[in-house]
């Protein structure tokens, strides 16, 4: 196998190793994709000043994300699906991040269960939530949380409907994945993906085996089940009413706009994150690095201000850092590592960003993450 130098040749090798449908869940956006290419176009558009001369001995990348204490800036988002591009997947993402010294968060829509993660590992984990139109459901997962001694509650705002990403409709992409004549070929060229699947101790969403057991559903549609049980009128009100439930750290993703992010302070969030969802909600939102700046400056005296759209470099997060974040969520830089070695391709996923942090800092005069300022982004001068 030739050398893995970026998260680009991990995506490749895990395109090979996983079923069409379930790359394709990983890798697409919604509608014409307009807002997922601007994530990345938009972190490429922007340039470092380089420095020489400066001494970086004893660099340091430790920070602290939402009252955890990091090796680096840098928490893995919550994933749907992650169990299915490999058996097991969360728990294997679980146990690469702890051994990089990272927070990882769990989502609703993961395959394994909180229970699952928290008897994997011994450090505290974060656990995202979407508020069901089920409230008594959605208190239950924060009880399930709050036993598991998450570190943190994030709470997803920006689906309140599923955006259509028209290639899991194309594909058909059910939960668990459904063998037909359309994709028997597929599967059958991915033995290793296949019986590892099998093999794992799930195969739907763990978290919400509730409502299956009661045989609300079976075999879901991507998109199905959300659209059925999300709650659409979920509103600012509810989330005093979730502060209230949680005593924890309290995280709202999905921030675009400076109003909502004020907002956000003033409901008791710690940590909001700036984000439009990977690319998959609102087609047509800027990208979230262009939403950055101005959040930052007008809440990050605040609170605490994390980015989430387009990472997939350790100068990805610097940039970030650049323009006001305190830290950086990845998503489908570590799945093309689950995907194409499971654990081990995670753990190289985040060596690979965290090496290339180094080499950033090195390079722009940088010896401590805490104090990047958007000094270290080179701004060329008007016409």
């Amino acid at each position: 196998m030739r050398p893995i130098t970026n998260i680009a040749d991990l995506r490749e090798l895990a395109r090979r190793r996983v079923p069409r449908a379930l790359f394709d869940y990983v890798e697409s956006g919604s509608y014409d994709e307009i807002t997922l290419r601007a994530n990345s176009d938009a972190l490429q558009a922007l340039r470092f000043r380089q420095r020489v001369l400066v001494d970086t001995t004893g660099r340091s990348l430790e920070t602290e994300l939402v009252g955890d204490k990091v090796a680096m800036p840098l928490a893995i988002a919550p994933t749907g699906l992650t169990g299915l591009l490999r058996g097991g997947g969360e728990i294997l993402a679980a146990r690469a991040a702890e051994a990089a010294g990272i927070p990882y968060c769990l989502s609703t829509m993961s395959i394994a269960t909180i229970e699952d993660i928290r008897a994997a590992i011994s450090r505290p984990f974060w656990f995202q939530l979407y508020v069901l139109r089920d409230r008594g459901f959605s208190e239950s997962m924060i009880e399930r949380a709050k036993a598991a001694q998450c570190s943190a509650l994030v709470v997803t705002v920006d689906l309140p409907l599923r955006g259509q990403r028209h290639s899991d409709i194309k594909n058909g992409l059910t939960v668990p994945p459904r063998v037909t004549l359309r994709n028997i070929w597929d599967v059958a060229t991915k033995p290793g993906w296949f019986f590892g699947v099998l093999r794992s101790k799930r195969k739907t969403f763990g978290n919400i085996e509730a409502y299956l057991n009661k045989g609300r559903v079976s075999m879901m549609g991507a998109g199905e089940w959300s659209t059925e049980h999300f709650d659409q009128t979920l509103n600012w009100r509810d989330m005093e009413w979730i502060r209230g439930l949680w005593p924890g750290k309290l995280v709202i993703k999905g921030i675009l706009d400076v109003d909502d992010a004020r907002t956000a302070v003033s409901v008791g969030a710690d940590a909001i994150v700036v984000s439009n969802h990977g690319g998959r909600q609102l087609d047509g939102a800027p990208a979230s690095i262009a939403a950055l700046p101005e959040i930052a400056r007008v809440v990050g005296d605040r609170v605490e201000v994390l980015f989430d759209g387009g990472i997939r470099s350790g100068q990805d997060v610097m940039k970030a850092l650049a323009l006001g974040a305190r830290g950086c969520m990845i998503g489908r830089a570590h799945l093309y590592g689950i995907a194409a070695m499971g654990e081990k391709g995670c753990a190289i996923a985040l060596d690979l960003i965290r090496r290339e942090i180094e080499i950033t800092m090195m390079l722009t005069g940088v010896t401590d993450l805490r104090r990047v300022d958007p000094d270290v982004l080179y701004r060329a001068p008007r016409a």
